[in-house]
């Protein structure tokens, strides 16, 4: 019998990097800006700093402690975030360059260097 869900293959190469600060631009947090965490590329999902919260419920450990709900910042999908170019301060696309065999990450509005 065939998985009736397909898996989808997601790029692991990912232009969004761990510490990143990026613009939201859609969901409940659109227009809000923060660092990135965590970058999950086969997921093809980023956790950002304050965004995305949501609550989990923690059991208690011992005998007597009590549960308790604890707010953690959840994984948003790639595609919903923009980075925000240092230099030029706006949030842009990001094009690849290379240069001496290595890979450079240059804004778009800018043409700068990001790293």
């Amino acid at each position: 019998m065939v998985n009736a869900r397909k898996s989808k293959k997601q790029n692991p190469k990912s232009k969004i990097r761990k510490g990143d600060v990026v613009r939201i631009l859609s969901g409940k947090d659109r227009g809000k800006s923060g660092s990135v965490m965590a970058v999950l590329p086969e997921r093809g999902r980023v956790v950002v700093d304050s965004i995305n919260m949501m609550m989990k419920h923690v059991r208690p450990k011992k005998s007597g402690e009590k549960g308790q709900r604890v707010s953690i910042a959840a994984p948003m999908h790639i595609s919903n975030v923009q980075l925000i170019c240092p230099a030029c301060k706006k949030s842009s696309r990001l094009g690849i360059k290379r240069e001496d065999g290595k890979r450079q990450r240059i804004c778009k509005k800018c043409n700068t260097v990001i790293d």
